[in-house]
């Protein structure tokens, strides 16, 4: 896990100057604190901050070969296999981000199509003058795009590029409208003008400081339902999750997990324990507020149960109200998912024993589990309905415009998501796993982590995983309107004391609870920001914090302070000044 950056420039430009390269540096620095490196031949540049987990001795990039050089961003976990296979190369190091360029000399840009992990890549071939940059099909790692004056320019975090001055701190409209009502935003649009997101699967061969070819390799299997009787499906699950979870504990550093208590963490960790000798370290967060669902108890019992050394935390209100602002601040490309706050809390008390843990995001999307999929899945007559049809300010009167077209790029993501013969609950999966996982749950993932110098690896978000499960049929993923019903059918089997069919309790974060507590203080502050200013009427803000009686009303309230902290950061330029009434307070 590491942080990359570079520029590939028109050939009558100027070479790459250092101080860009050196603001790269400093700007990824928390992604990648083992180490630095860079190449600049011609008007290309590499850059690349490591944070050193396999080869730790060996393993520093660019790597070389022929006439190219790699910096890469996250771990393949067949590297080994991939050496094998490439028969009478010398490698220079024991890296798994080496074996990727010796495929794309012998492959060109279908390389990728080889590679079984997480990753953002970029490859330069100095003979060509090409610039190749890479993403896996999840969208695990990220990776960003920039057309700049004299060509292009990438970075792992959009905060790079803005603060190497090569793209001017200007919100796109119709993507801020689209954060504002579902929370996260789709496609390749950033809310940054001028920033676009390298595609999860994408394959981009550029040249000349311009993109000249772009493939994509796809996340899931082609098809609709296969026919599988469920002990076939139980035992093809089985074989699958133990492969994926040994690939993701390859590491030459301790690795520990995150275990919430639910099926998903539950399962992974039911794996480790199975793979591993010695006992696994598993971290779960809770809240101090009283009457919120806390899952500590139930991941100590399931912990305890598989002899797991469980650590947890208690993350309460004063905490939040400390550390939100650089919470926020991590999270350039934004996404209002208040659950970066318990896991920003985890990856901090993580990184003192760790700098690996394993999670369960993905198991809900490939294996069916959110309730949205059921009624998805009914036609209208029956009571179905399409998913994130209301946005959050559709019933909390406080912008000034009405956001116009928010859905449209989810809208598009359905459509592509329906084509090959899938059922309807295959297609809202789909459409979940092209955006809402990417430019959520694994975007939060990633930023809240690596803010602490932390990877975070997710066995679900596999090859093997979604071949043995996105083309089940519907009746082996929701029963009854139980979600997840074949892997809860593996736990049931595997871990019992997980009570893989107890009614979910759910987790929240007490974001409305807290913020109706400081309403009559937070509300002038959010009011009075620019970038809330600018889309919202401060009087109806003030409102808003002082009478928070619905849900809705919370989260709304939530959105609008996150925001304000995050425009203050991204677009204003200003550094977080302490808490959050301190920082919101400064001038």
């Amino acid at each position: 896990m590491c942080g990359i950056a570079g520029m590939s420039l028109a050939h009558n430009a100027a070479s790459p100057d250092a101080a860009t390269m050196d603001t790269f540096v400093r700007a990824l620095a928390h992604r990648g604190p083992d180490g630095s490196g860079h190449s600049v031949v011609g008007r290309v540049a590499l850059m690349h901050n490591r944070l050193a987990i396999i080869d730790l001795a060996t393993g520093d990039q660019p790597f070389y070969a022929g006439s190219a050089a790699l910096v890469g961003n996250g771990e393949i976990y067949n590297y080994r296999e991939l050496r094998r296979g490439l028969e009478g190369i010398n490698f220079s190091s024991n890296s798994d981000c080496e074996p990727p360029l010796h495929l794309w000399l012998r492959d060109g840009p279908a390389y990728a199509e080889h590679l079984r992990g997480m990753y953002g890549i970029a490859i330069h071939e100095r003979v060509a003058r090409t610039l190749t940059l890479s993403r896996d099909p999840f969208g695990i790692k990220p990776l960003y795009i920039a057309e700049i004056r004299d060509g292009l320019a990438f970075a792992s975090e959009p905060q790079a590029l803005l603060a190497a001055g090569l793209v001017e701190r200007r919100v796109r409209g119709a993507t801020r409208d689209e954060l504002l009502q579902l929370q996260f935003t789709t496609g390749a649009e950033t809310i940054f003008e001028g920033i676009k997101r390298v595609l999860p699967g994408e394959t981009l061969t550029c040249a000349d400081g311009k993109i000249l070819e772009r493939r994509r390799r796809q996340a899931l299997p082609e098809g609709g339902p296969e026919e599988i009787d469920e002990d076939a499906a139980l035992a093809r699950l089985d074989r699958a999750l133990e492969e994926s979870v040994d690939l993701h504990q390859r590491s030459d550093v301790p690795y520990g997990m995150f275990l919430s208590g639910g099926i998903d963490s539950s399962a992974i960790l039911a794996l480790m324990a199975r793979l591993n000798s010695s006992p696994v370290l598993a971290y779960t967060a809770g809240f101090d507020t009283p009457g919120v669902a806390d899952e500590r108890a139930h991941a100590a019992t399931v912990a305890k149960a598989l002899g797991a050394h469980h650590e947890t935390i208690e993350v309460s209100e004063a905490m939040v109200w400390r550390h939100l602002p650089e919470i926020v601040a991590c999270m350039d490309d934004p996404c209002m998912d208040y659950a970066i706050i318990p896991t920003w809390f985890l990856a901090r008390r993580a990184r003192q024993d760790v700098k690996v843990v394993l999670s369960g995001e993905g198991g809900d999307e490939l294996f069916g589990g959110y309730a949205r999929y059921g009624k998805a899945a009914k036609p209208w007559w029956l009571g179905g309905r399409a998913m994130r049809t209301r946005g959050a300010f559709d019933r909390v009167d406080v912008l000034r415009h009405r956001p116009e077209g928010w859905r449209d790029g989810f809208g598009a993501s359905e459509v592509l998501a329906a084509d090959g013969g899938r059922t309807r609950m295959q297609a809202a999966q789909a459409t979940d796993i092209a955006d809402w996982l990417a430019h959520d749950l694994l975007l939060k993932m990633d930023r809240t982590l690596m803010a602490h110098g932390v990877e975070g690896r997710t066995p679900f978000l596999d090859s093997g995983i979604a071949a043995a499960s996105f083309r089940l049929p519907d009746h082996l993923k929701m029963r009854k309107g139980v979600g997840k019903y074949l892997l809860r059918r593996w736990l049931e089997k595997h871990l019992p004391v997980a009570r893989p069919f107890a009614p979910k309790q759910g987790f929240t974060v007490p974001v409305g609870t807290w913020i109706r507590g400081q309403g009559s203080r937070l509300g002038p502050l959010v009011a009075n920001q620019e970038g809330v200013r600018e889309i919202a009427h401060p009087e109806k803000v003030e409102a808003l914090f002082r009478n928070i009686t619905r849900w809705r009303h919370g989260f709304a309230a939530w959105e609008l302070l996150f925001y304000a902290l995050w425009h203050r950061t991204h677009i204003q330029g200003l550094a977080p000044e302490g808490d959050v009434f301190s920082t919101l307070s400064a001038s």
